[in-house]
């Protein structure tokens, strides 16, 4: 298995994890099917969004694959009026990831990251590992403290 430049920074770090990889079905990139696959609960899935706040600009919001992210909610959390996804053409270029393999770890620019706080009621929870078909197994507060993530209710 290659490690990722999401795995590598852990390593950088002397953080704990672990990967978990399984095949891809591009049809079908949603978290409940990843929970399938890799046998585990799909709240403990979450999943990186990329938005842009009409005051700061992108952000990062990680919540749990079975919800949907509440603009309204990051916007606030974020320090902005309103917020919106970035178009997916756009992804790779902000952050060197693409769709279905975007990591809150290793992109290309530092961003702000709000992650929903459901996270901690799990441990481990799975983050994507930058590139799709392989996650990343870790302790929700190791990932708040690498990333310096804003800990807050961002879902639906």
């Amino acid at each position: 298995m290659k490690k990722t430049n999401a795995a590598r920074l852990l390593d950088a770090k002397g953080i704990g994890y672990e990967l978990a990889e399984y095949e891809v079905d591009e049809n079908d990139l949603s978290a409940t099917k990843l929970a399938v696959k890799i046998g585990q609960n799909v709240e403990q899935i979450f999943k990186t969004l990329v938005l842009r706040g009409d005051k700061t600009g992108v952000f990062v919001a990680v919540i749990p694959g079975s919800s949907e992210v509440d603009l309204k909610k990051a916007a606030k959390i974020s320090g902005n009026k309103n917020c919106a996804m970035v178009h997916q053409k756009e992804l790779l270029g902000l952050t060197g990831y693409i769709r279905g393999g975007c990591s809150p770890l290793g992109m290309k620019k530092p961003y702000p990251i709000f992650i929903q706080e459901s996270c901690l009621l799990f441990n481990p929870i799975f983050i994507s590992a930058g590139q799709r078909g392989l996650q990343l197994k870790i302790n929700p507060e190791d990932l708040i403290k690498v990333v310096g993530a804003v800990v807050g209710d961002l879902a639906e």
